[in-house]
């Protein structure tokens, strides 16, 4: 019925472990028998592949596969400060390799705690579902889509949606790649987060969105109030953590496998729940999947 995507490279791999850990634990047994994991890398070992195969089936997936492709050739990394050129991958999955009529795309730097399929049952076939970014929430009034308000000044106010979880129709895919490819080309000015701004373009000005729940996508904004006051000016909820949330996600440089990331509750909980995913890699007889300095 459908299929999780993510993109993962070297330096992904052991999130990308623990978001597939996270995404069966929110699922029944039968549910993760008829679900696929899809991964799209630019360059993961074979052996870093089959450990990754070996995993889904071990958390009870019925289906895996993984492909090595190139992003969109128009790709531009106006900030590349922590992100690399992997994040254009989510646009390149096709319906012959996801091979289930939806996809549930989801970045690898989440901790999944429910079921995040819900959404799935609203879309209509032209539609690409997505949360509202907690960060940026509105066009003209945030630093994404730069110009963009001045420009077209009827899509000022408008919602601008996070990238990090995506729920469409397998065969709307070709679409938003070409809706993507186009925004990159033809709105490049207007580029300051990379490919999440490229979809953003596409979708103000097309309509084919469809707003999730917000705990599908909730941010960690606990590390960011360790370094600033900030985030009580942009976000409009309060920024405790929200344990009713079926996905955090933790946004910007500072990750919570990393041993200098603040511990928040939420990192307390990530790290957890890694230190549980790792266990089971070790089982496999994997090699050591720890990043230099994780720890």
């Amino acid at each position: 019925m459908y299929a999780f995507g993510l993109c993962i490279d070297q330096q992904y791999l052991v999130p990308g472990l623990a978001a597939i850990a996270g995404l069966a634990d929110g699922l029944t047994p039968i549910a993760r028998r008829n679900a696929a994991v899809r991964v799209l890398t630019l360059d993961l070992a074979p052996a870093q592949a089959l450990l990754l195969s070996d995993f889904a089936k071990r958390t009870g997936f019925g289906s895996f596969d993984l492909r090595r492709c190139a992003p969109l050739r128009a790709s531009r990394m106006a900030d590349a400060s922590y992100i690399t050129v992997t994040t254009y991958l989510r646009f390149e999955f096709t319906p012959d390799f996801v091979r289930r009529p939806y996809l549930i795309y989801v970045d690898a730097d989440v901790l999944v705690r429910g079921d995040v399929t819900n959404p799935l049952g609203s879309l209509r076939e032209d539609e690409i579902g997505a949360v509202r970014d907690e960060f940026n929430p509105a066009v003209g009034e945030c630093p994404a889509l730069p110009g963009a308000a001045e420009r077209w000044p009827h899509l000022r106010g408008r919602p601008y949606f996070n990238a990090g979880v995506l729920w469409t129709r397998t065969g709307h895919m070709p679409v938003v790649r070409k809706g993507v490819e186009h925004a990159l080309i033809h709105g490049r000015r207007h580029i300051l987060h990379n490919d999440q701004d490229a979809l953003n373009l596409w979708l103000l000005h097309s309509g084919r969105v469809r707003p999730a729940a917000a705990g599908l996508n909730r941010f960690e904004a606990g590390r960011f109030l360790e370094r600033g006051n900030w985030v009580r000016r942009v976000v409009t909820r309060s920024p405790r953590p929200d344990p009713a949330a079926a996905l955090v996600h933790f946004v910007g440089p500072e990750k919570p496998w990393q041993p200098d990331c603040p511990r928040t509750e939420d990192v307390a909980e990530y790290r957890r729940h890694l230190a549980v995913t790792l266990r089971h890699v070790r089982r496999l007889g994997a090699f050591g999947a720890e990043p230099a300095g994780a720890w």
